[in-house]
């Protein structure tokens, strides 16, 4: 029997130290998606693969990409002790986990400080843009979707452009219009600009070099740095892959994008409004009367929640979503009471939506393996 194997495969920084000291390391894992929901997590379900404080994370990923592929290639042997016999495993990229900014990396993207804010769709525009009512509507829609071939086109077309003069503004420019940047070959691609910047540089007693000389000096260096590789190899390796769509296959990360967004701040100005007002404390006796049943949180941790109110977590986050209207019903304004009624609403249909998309993705790839839950 063949199998093929989808990989869920995770990067992320972490701390090397077990004081609180931060102590910044890049590390791989990976998980068989094959594996039913519940088993997922469980540490000896989980595979480390690789961690350095000194490696960047796609110089990470590109060994990842290699040790894949050459599994891949013929597979790997194994046996299967339900049927008493050796079986062949291929594996396979299925998706990366990640939090937002770094899965935004390994799609060689900007982040959401750029005009075009999404990794996986081409949808924004300039400040002014999504400032019209136009605009404003335009980000509630689902814009053109980006693909692999489009990107590396586009970090191609700014390695051209760093040859040109006046390149720092046109690859900033360029980088602003597609929302496209890469980690992986930045600092190459700075170095050329800043190069090209001090050939062009008129001097006193030195005569300026023509506009061929220049493009063939920094022509001769980029290729020294890239160590006789072309740019489309040594740009992110996660492009390139056959497998893989880094731009479908990194699923939004729902801590920071609601818990640690939306929630959080809205729960800052809440609390602001209840401290104003003399209120909190009424706040905290009520939290601490809750029944808890449902909530799946053996305490809620009411003196610990309003006294460091400025630094709770997602858990505290999660909790507060889902009790907050019911609290705070007679203490604040209509308007604050509402925005917490459609807080939980919405946290309650996230979850919903997260399982079911994480059951959908393990059937898909477990009838993509041959492989059939009881």
């Amino acid at each position: 029997m063949v199998y093929s194997v989808p990989l869920i495969i995770f990067l992320d920084d972490v701390s090397g130290n077990i004081s609180k000291q931060w102590n910044k390391h890049y590390a791989v894992y990976m998980s068989n998606a094959n594996l039913p929901r519940e088993m997922l997590e469980k540490e000896f379900c989980v595979r480390f693969v690789s961690s350095s404080p000194h490696a960047s994370p796609m110089d990470l990923m590109r060994g990842m990409r290699e040790s894949v592929e050459f599994a891949a290639e013929d597979g790997v042997v194994a046996y299967d002790c339900m049927n008493e016999e050796e079986v062949l495993l291929v594996p396979y990229p299925f998706f990366l986990a990640g939090d937002n900014p770094m899965q935004a990396e390994e799609c060689s993207h900007s982040g959401l400080n750029s005009n075009f804010f999404c990794r996986t769709c081409k949808i924004g525009g300039t400040r002014e843009f999504k400032q019209s009512d136009e605009g404003y509507d335009s980000i509630f829609t689902i814009g053109e979707m980006r693909k692999p071939d489009d990107t590396i086109n586009e970090l191609e077309s700014q390695f051209n452009i760093a040859l040109e003069p006046a390149a720092t503004t046109k690859v900033k420019n360029a980088m602003s219009a597609s929302g496209i940047r890469d980690a992986t070959t930045s600092s190459v691609l700075n170095a050329v600009v800043e190069l090209g910047k001090g050939l062009r540089k008129r001097t006193t007693g030195n005569q300026a070099k023509s506009e061929a000389e220049v493009r063939a000096v920094l022509e001769k260096e980029l290729d020294r740095m890239l160590q006789g590789f072309s740019v489309k190899e040594s740009i992110n390796p996660l492009l390139g892959m056959s497998t893989l769509d880094v731009h479908q296959d990194t699923p939004t990360e729902i801590l920071h994008t609601v818990l640690l967004g939306v929630v959080k701040y809205f729960w800052g100005q809440t609390a602001w409004y209840l401290d104003k007002a003399k209120l909190l404390d009424t706040f905290r006796r009520r939290l601490e009367s809750v029944n808890r049943d449902g909530l799946n949180a053996p305490t809620l941790g009411a003196d610990y929640i309003c006294r460091y109110k400025g630094g709770l977590i997602g858990k505290h986050f999660k909790s507060l979503a889902q009790v907050m209207p019911f609290l705070i019903y007679d203490l604040a304004p209509k308007s604050v009471l509402d925005g917490w009624t459609l807080i939980g609403e919405l946290v309650v249909l996230i979850w919903h939506t997260k399982i079911e998309n994480t059951e959908a993705y393990l059937v898909s790839a477990n009838l993509a393996s041959g492989v059939f839950p009881a």
